[in-house]
């Protein structure tokens, strides 16, 4: 079922030109399985000793180093590096469409990927404090999710939606609920991956 979802594009290495001045892309890896006949997702809690982004609710990721191939790479590499994923274990199934942050103007490239049953992960404490498993219809359920205006002015794009997802113990937002709502999008709809 997930693998109907998204078609496997080619390797994507962002041109400069696409890049936010000051600033590099980074490579997230949206990781699901099934368990129990349902599918599910992996995100992790952010170390709250971090200085950016401490305690939120992320994808395994960050940014490209010079030694990363390409930006499924670094997805990769940050996954094994945040939660022990073996590379060997996961397959690419997709990327969603690149988008660039509001705060920090970067450039992310979300990948789709599979593993064939539930992964055991361990976090790393210095980025990650905890492994979120999170199904699917939970996302999916009206009550665990809404959207709202943000007036971020003329240099910013003007207004901007702004996706919200209430988890237990969680709030979802920025960068990792538009990833969620492009996803669950494609899920629900039934569209292709960029």
């Amino acid at each position: 079922m997930l693998k109907a979802v998204v078609d496997t594009p080619p390797g994507f290495v962002p041109s400069p030109a696409t890049v936010p001045r000051g600033s590099a892309p980074s490579g997230v890896l949206v990781l699901l399985y099934e368990h129990q006949g349902e599918p599910w997702v992996v995100l992790t809690r952010r170390s709250w000793h971090l200085r950016h982004h401490a305690g939120e609710v992320s994808f395994p990721g960050g940014r490209r180093e010079p030694g990363d191939a390409d930006l499924w790479a670094t997805a990769l590499r940050e996954a094994t590096e945040e939660i022990g994923l073996d590379p060997a274990s996961v397959s690419r199934i997709g990327r969603l469409d690149s988008f660039v942050t509001v705060g920090s103007r970067s450039l992310v490239c979300p990948f789709v990927a599979t593993v064939d049953q539930r992964p055991e992960l361990v976090p790393d404490p210095v980025e990650v404090e905890q492994v979120l498993h999170v199904s699917l219809a939970e996302l999916t359920d009206p009550e665990a999710w809404r959207e709202e205006i943000w007036p971020l002015g003329e240099a910013l794009g003007g207004d901007r939606a702004m996706t919200f997802f209430e988890l237990n113990g969680d709030t979802v937002w920025g960068a990792t609920a538009a990833v969620l709502r492009r996803l669950l999008t494609m899920v629900i709809v039934g569209g292709d991956a960029g």
